[in-house]
């Protein structure tokens, strides 16, 4: 699947890999030290922030905590009107 913005696309393809990587040869194996993979998804969490506020995305309505609250089974409220 490729990513939000066609620019980090590639950053993607090179996290997932990693992250593929780390869990097949590291996790499952009793190592959950996940910081190999920190720095790949640092740059593309940057590259991916770009492109919501390229697009107009919330970062508001990301970042917000849902599960576990009282908001968890509500169903999104439509505030484009």
């Amino acid at each position: 699947m490729n990513s939000i913005g066609e620019e980090c696309t590639e950053l993607k393809k090179k996290y997932d890999d990693c992250f593929n990587t780390w869990f097949s040869e590291k996790f499952l194996k009793g190592d959950n030290d996940d910081t190999i993979c920190s720095g790949i998804f640092k740059i593309y969490q940057e590259c991916v922030k770009n492109a919501m506020k390229e697009q107009n995305i919330d970062f508001k309505e990301i970042d917000k905590d849902v599960l576990g609250t009282e908001n968890e089974f509500k169903a999104p409220t439509d505030n484009s009107s």
